[in-house]
């Protein structure tokens, strides 16, 4: 276990993976800026992968740490990478997997969003040590691993419904169930402000909204709020990983081959024991 760096900021990003053109323009991304004790300081929505890359390059300073949603190194021509493959080995059981990434792709913004924070100054980090103090940090993150692994958030069994409609249940219900569920899991990221480390969405305006107003039923605009909320989950996630690194998360995609740039695929992942299973048991 570290100290908090004095000052150290964390931003989540959970980037929409088009990127948009004039006819038709990119999803919205969520975007969380928490300072160094957990507070909230600037959140929002951006659209396109300039506007996201220009916000963070304005915010963030040397020390800081930036989680993204998003693939961000993807040189396999086909099929899945292998810290795809892992999140449904270790996770699969909690009923959470990630879906394959590829150069066939049609949306890879993280990739492009990857090569813009590169050309800003920031360094891509694969996990494998501490963010350093002079260099501004980023790496990749999924926020269905930290519903699971985290255990302040209590889900010991599976993973929340709060993405997409349960198509078991009655039409009719399916709405009000996917609300109910999104209710639920900010309910409990509202106790993460006593927690270790610290998110209080009530310190900002926008992220206050969350904890203030039931969740839509609407598709659209449950949409614009699941974005900022994991955007939130995304920074939570940038401050647990740089509290306490390998002690509370998992680094999934190790033994993949680096890139011509010298970067592993890798997705750094909030961890129980129980899903630290050593790759040799894999099948």
């Amino acid at each position: 276990m570290s100290d908090y760096a004095v000052g150290r900021q964390y931003f989540g990003i959970d980037l929409a993976w088009g990127e948009g053109s004039a006819a038709k323009p990119a999803n919205e991304t969520g975007l969380v800026h928490l300072d160094d004790a957990g507070r909230v300081v600037n959140a929002g929505w951006a659209r396109g992968i300039r506007d996201v890359a220009d916000w963070v390059l304005q915010l963030a300073r040397p020390g800081d740490v930036v989680a993204v949603d998003a693939p961000l190194v993807v040189y396999n021509a086909t099929g899945m990478r292998e810290c795809e493959r892992e999140v449904g080995q270790r996770y699969g059981r909690f009923k959470v997997s990630a879906n394959a990434s590829n150069l066939g792709m049609s949306a890879l913004g993280g990739v492009t969003l990857r090569l813009l924070l590169e050309e800003g100054g920031f360094t891509y980090v694969d996990g494998t040590k501490p963010p350093e103090p002079n260099e501004i940090s980023f790496f990749e993150c999924y926020p269905h691993t930290t519903l699971v692994g985290a255990v302040e958030l209590g889900y010991e069994l599976e993973r929340p419904r709060y993405k997409r409609m349960d198509l078991a249940l009655p039409i009719a219900e399916r709405r009000a169930a996917r609300a109910a569920a999104c209710d639920e899991l900010i309910r409990r990221m509202v106790l993460l402000d006593g927690a270790d480390p610290r998110l209080d969405l009530a310190s900002h305006e926008v992220t206050a909204v969350l904890v203030d107003e039931a969740s839509p039923l609407s598709d659209r605009e449950y949409k614009h709020r699941e974005d900022l909320l994991d955007g939130a989950l995304c920074a939570w996630t940038a401050a647990l990983w740089a509290r306490f690194g390998d002690e509370r998360c998992q680094v999934l995609g190790l033994g993949a081959a680096p890139d011509e740039g010298g970067r592993r695929p890798t997705l750094i992942a909030a961890a129980r024991a129980e899903q630290r299973r050593p790759l040799a048991t894999e099948g």
